[in-house]
């Protein structure tokens, strides 16, 4: 099941059976079992197996090391980024903690390791709006500090958030020369989302900007 859940598009038996060292015929054994079960799972001969959503995993199967992975992460977001997220964070792990079995809790209340609380930087930006636009493929129109631009007002296709060493950044495509930048949150000095909608695939800017070699978006030769 964990696998199927790592692979979002077809993965073919061969590759299951690689992954986990098992046969090919095992993998289709299993996968008639979970289907026995309820497992919304699409099986194409020839093609291979698509894990539909819906299904959830009773709560026994967490292990100790995954309850604490979640436990570490939920603080991180909690700490590290905003308000909202950080909500709903907590959130989600009150849900996850009501269904966990008596002898699980241990390990969710485990306080072995510690996320510390980053300095907090005044930024500008609201990043529950900035996540929106993100999801919704707007368009943001920035000001930059004088400093940092030779065109202080830009047009910004906002592709990724970044989180970096207790700095927060905004990988985006500019309007105003075509260029992909990397752009540092509390170098802005405003933001409004806009309207309007970029055309592109945010997942295909993405792809785009990784293949690209990065140019500083400041005049010092150094990428924000």
């Amino acid at each position: 099941m964990q696998v199927l859940r790592r692979h979002r598009r077809t993965v073919s038996g061969q590759t299951l059976a690689r992954e986990l060292g098992v046969s090919l015929r095992t993998i289709r054994r299993d996968v008639a079992t979970l289907q026995g079960i309820g497992a919304d799972i699409d099986a194409e001969p020839g093609v291979g197996y698509l894990l539909r959503p819906g299904f959830v995993l009773p709560p026994l199967s967490f292990t100790e090391e995954e309850i604490q992975a979640l436990v570490i992460g939920a603080q991180w977001v909690s700490r590290q980024t905003d308000d909202a997220l950080a909500r709903a964070i907590k959130n989600a792990l009150a849900k996850i903690y009501a269904v966990l079995p008596q002898e699980m809790r241990v390990a969710f209340d485990d306080d072995t390791v510690y996320v510390g609380h980053p300095q907090r930087l005044v930024v500008p930006v609201d990043l529950s709006a900035l996540r929106r636009a993100l999801r919704e493929q707007r368009k943001v129109r920035i000001n930059l500090r004088d400093a940092l631009a030779r065109i202080p007002e830009q047009i910004i296709w906002p592709i990724m958030l970044g989180f970096v060493d207790g700095r927060r950044f905004i990988a985006a495509w500019c309007e105003s020369d075509g260029e992909y930048r990397v752009i540092g949150l509390d170098d802005i000095v405003t933001a409004e989302v806009l309207v309007d909608r970029y055309t592109q695939s945010r997942h295909q800017l993405v792809k785009g900007w990784r293949s690209r070699e990065m140019r500083p978006c400041n005049g010092q030769g150094e990428v924000c």
